[in-house]
């Protein structure tokens, strides 16, 4: 009978009628809770120190390694679509906590696969369940904190999302000093696996913390003094669009096209900025591990400046600045490792980062512009599965194109520069589907029956 009453208590606990904020609550205690989770699951981006302990662990090669960075955030698009309208449906708090089941569980199952010496279970671990709970993370809190502040979206996700961008800020040193420890505290081999124990534990505590925390405005509510949608303009819808219809509409899928190609040029550097660090300019891990969580620093302030100027400035003009400053500093990279030139190799790897972590913040502010805010969730859980693609397409341009320069007696100190040139690419022709956003015809808005 108790056991019946607490499980009937944690389900209603669970609902979202029961994280509906009270009179008087400060919208200002929901971003730390998505920051909480946010940086928690942004640990993936500190995912590249594991890259050589992992394959010295289980006698695989650090490009095999990589995969489970590129599953997870594959899973991550797939999981965020599939499960967006759900999401809108629970509310945050069943989401958080059902993605901190899943990512904690992921870590946890990955370092069950180092101890068994199976990297198929890394792999499902890490790529696959803890994909899943890295979607789950990502698009509640996205989705809660522009519903608090509709009066400036683009701070609202950037916010959020700036959390995310800092995970590897922590992640990254932390299991850096944690595999020393263990390492050196007579555990054997690298220590990975009670590192990756001791980081489920840890981000239990803020992940289920974050879950408790969240609310979600009642229905009508608007921040005070707000006069509520009259600010609509050419580019800013002051009705709404289904999650279904939106997906039908031009706008849509060059908003996809615009975040695939800002990610895809983005996410490979990422996936191996340890290693280029230490192979291009001859850097200590110690000091890898430092730019790690530099860039994640830039990651996650570039999502909340840029996404804050995207309120003044427009989304579409940002993303044009995002594309095109981009250009022309990856295209100055290779300049920067012939020169052995360190200082602006990291001041233009740091820019071009911070606006990559800017067009993940920006982008649901865009679509909250275009689509309006009834189903901005669902919607951006859909978007993102261009992130799954970028997640496929970034690191493969740039793990195999270096596989097969260092295959062919270019030295490792080279081997990266060939690669740049298609992130260059890859940014033109996101300018291109950037420049070509119209605002939504009328047909696809949505009419209440």
């Amino acid at each position: 009978m108790v056991m019946k009453f607490a499980v009937e208590a944690a389900k209603r606990w669970l609902q979202r009628e029961a994280t509906v904020a009270p009179a008087g609550f400060s919208r200002w205690l929901v971003p730390p809770a998505a920051i909480a989770v946010h940086m928690c699951i942004g640990q993936i981006y500190g995912f590249s120190v594991f890259n050589k302990p992992l394959a010295a662990e289980l006698g695989a090669t650090v490009s095999q390694i990589n995969w489970a960075y590129q599953m997870a955030l594959m899973m991550l698009g797939l999981s965020a679509a599939v499960f967006g309208k759900w999401v809108e449906r629970v509310g945050p708090r069943q989401t958080m906590l059902t993605s901190w089941l899943c990512f904690c569980g992921g870590l946890l199952l990955a370092a069950l696969g180092v101890q068994m010496r199976s990297l198929p279970l890394v792999l499902f671990g890490y790529g696959i369940v803890g994909g899943i709970g890295l979607g789950l993370g990502y698009i509640a809190p996205v989705s809660t904190l522009v519903k608090w502040f509709p009066d400036r979206p683009g701070m609202a996700t950037g916010m959020a999302i700036m959390g995310f961008g800092g995970g590897a800020l922590i992640g990254s040193p932390l299991a850096q000093e944690l595999m020393r420890f263990f390492a050196g505290g007579g555990s054997g081999g690298t220590g990975a696996v009670p590192t990756l124990v001791s980081m489920a534990g840890i981000y239990s505590i803020f992940m289920i913390g974050g879950g408790i925390i969240v609310r979600v405005p009642g229905e009508g509510w608007k921040p005070e003094g707000w006069a509520g949608m009259g600010q609509a303009g050419p580019m800013i819808t002051a009705a709404s669009v289904t999650a279904d219809a939106a997906i039908g509409t031009p706008q849509f899928w060059l908003l996809w096209v615009v975040l695939c190609m800002n990610v895809s040029a983005g996410i490979g550097v990422l996936g191996r900025a340890s290693d280029m660090c230490q192979e291009m300019f001859g850097t200590s891990a110690s000091m890898a591990a430092g730019f790690t969580g530099l860039l994640s620093l830039f990651n996650m302030a570039g999502r909340f400046f840029w996404s804050s100027l995207s309120d003044v400035l427009g989304r579409k003009l940002i993303y044009c600045v995002y594309f095109l400053l981009g250009t022309l500093l990856y295209a100055l990279l290779p300049w920067t490792q012939e020169t052995q030139n360190r200082g602006l190799f990291v001041l233009f790897t740091a820019v071009i980062i911070s606006m990559y972590g800017g067009g993940f913040a920006t982008i649901p502010a865009y679509l909250k512009d275009l689509f309006g805010m009834r189903q901005v969730g669902a919607i951006h859980g859909r978007l993102i599965t261009s992130w799954s693609m970028a997640a496929v397409i970034g690191p493969l341009l740039i793990n195999g194109l270096y596989d097969r320069r260092v295959a062919a007696g270019i030295p490792k100190a080279e081997a990266y520069n060939g690669t740049f040139g298609l992130m260059c690419a890859l940014l033109v022709a996101g300018l291109i589907a950037n420049l070509l956003v119209r605002p939504v015809a009328e047909r696809h808005l949505f009419k209440p029956s």
